[in-house]
């Protein structure tokens, strides 16, 4: 991760009110993660201790302080999608997945009325079942 290139996606986003979290969004797309370094430069950028950036890459799920290569799905695991059998389609999800493929849990993808939802980058899958899940899987 060069400072060059997060500088560019700083300067991209400094237009913004509120920049951080597009900025930081921005950085986690660009290289899969957001490091020390780039904690850093986006603090000097925005005039905010390194400590402030760090509690807000921390607390979203969204970011992570090391890239890793493997393919996300994301499952809705909120109120709606368990009413509707989230919960028991997870062992076959997890056990499709092993290590080749990183499950993450959100809760709510805006498709309550038709879940068990899912999210593979910007594509939502809905109405799954544990067919259909598995085989998102799979497939990335």
């Amino acid at each position: 991760m060069g400072e060059a290139a997060v500088n560019a996606i700083v300067a991209r986003h400094m237009g913004q009110e509120g920049p951080l979290l597009p900025i930081l969004h921005a950085i986690q797309a660009e290289f899969g993660c957001i490091d020390a370094e780039a904690e850093r430069i986006v603090a000097e950028a925005l005039n905010l201790s390194r400590a402030e950036v760090h509690g807000v890459v921390s607390f979203y799920h969204d970011f992570t302080s090391r890239a890793d290569p493997r393919p996300r799905v994301d499952i809705c695991r909120a109120e709606a999608c368990q009413a509707r059998g989230i919960e028991a389609m997870m062992p076959a999800a997890v056990a499709a997945a092993g290590e080749r493929v990183r499950l993450g849990t959100v809760y709510c993808l805006g498709l309550c009325s038709a879940g068990p939802s899912a999210r593979v980058g910007d594509t939502v899958h809905a109405r799954l079942d544990e067919a259909a899940l598995v085989a998102l899987v799979l497939a990335h």
